[in-house]
């Protein structure tokens, strides 16, 4: 047994069956342009704060400190949170040499400050794009003087060791799951669940950022999950990934990802 995440958190082995309606994986986008500020200090130690996506400690969750937060026109009511973005500096004095590129996971929205104009201090105001980063990230890539700086920016597929992380909370007639740890296009579209007394598949309605909710009686009951990625439409059923025995306040974690 290893212990993650939020509070106590076990890993399950469970059996897992991947299958991808276009039989593609996510291959990433092309290069646009937004701007990049900068939250917390050199340690990440802000790592910690949690977020509008739900991860808890980013670092416990296997997210470390190359974090950002997005404005609400990249954050799309949380279907954004888990992708992965490769962001350069360009055009500005502080840059760091050679503009190198570094990939950040999206875990947080930056709102709107609606009292500041979009271009002095409203940064995250739509219909602006914007990544707040976490300091130790935007280091990779600029002199933290600059404040803010000019970006070029493109989703990316997600790294991820290991499997889906599936973290509960609710209880036995309300469960609430966070998804963590997706690999490839890092994104989920929809989910639903389905216990071991049980034929049928109930959908999850989405609760917030990355997690989903059943309002159904479960406890006492093996249960299954189907997910389905935003980006790429592709699908995983992870048959058992809970033991009947499941309780709240844990993550168990499958060997397989989207791809």
């Amino acid at each position: 047994m290893e212990r993650l995440g939020f509070g106590m958190s076990l890993l399950i082995s469970m059996m897992i069956i991947v299958k991808s309606v276009d039989g593609q994986g996510y291959g990433g986008d092309t290069w646009n342009s937004a701007h990049a500020t900068f939250y917390g200090d050199e340690s990440g130690q802000a790592a910690d704060m949690g977020g509008a996506c739900g991860y808890g400690n980013w670092i416990a969750s296997n997210y470390g400190t190359d974090t950002a937060a997005l404005s609400t026109t990249l954050y799309n009511n949380g279907f954004a949170c888990g992708s992965c973005f490769q962001i350069q500096c360009v055009d500005s004095k502080y840059c760091n040499v050679y503009s190198p590129i570094t990939t950040v996971t999206a875990t947080n929205l930056c709102p709107p400050n609606w009292s500041k104009d979009s271009n002095a201090g409203g940064w995250c105001n739509p219909p602006r794009t914007h990544f707040d980063m976490s300091k130790p990230a935007f280091m990779k890539i600029a002199n933290y003087v600059g404040g803010i700086v000019p970006v070029n920016y493109r989703r990316v597929p997600c790294k991820r060791d290991g499997g889906l992380r599936f973290s509960f909370q609710g209880n036995g007639y309300w469960l609430l799951v966070y998804v963590m740890n997706v690999g490839g296009s890092g994104d989920i579209a929809s989910m639903s669940v389905k216990g071991s007394q049980s034929n049928e598949w109930i959908s999850m309605s989405h609760n917030w950022g990355a997690s989903y909710q059943a309002f159904s009686t479960l406890k006492g009951q093996s249960l299954s999950f189907k997910i389905t990625s935003y980006t790429t439409k592709q699908t995983v059923i992870a048959i058992d990934v809970a033991p009947s025995t499941w309780t709240t306040g844990v993550t168990y974690q499958c060997n397989k990802k989207f791809h």
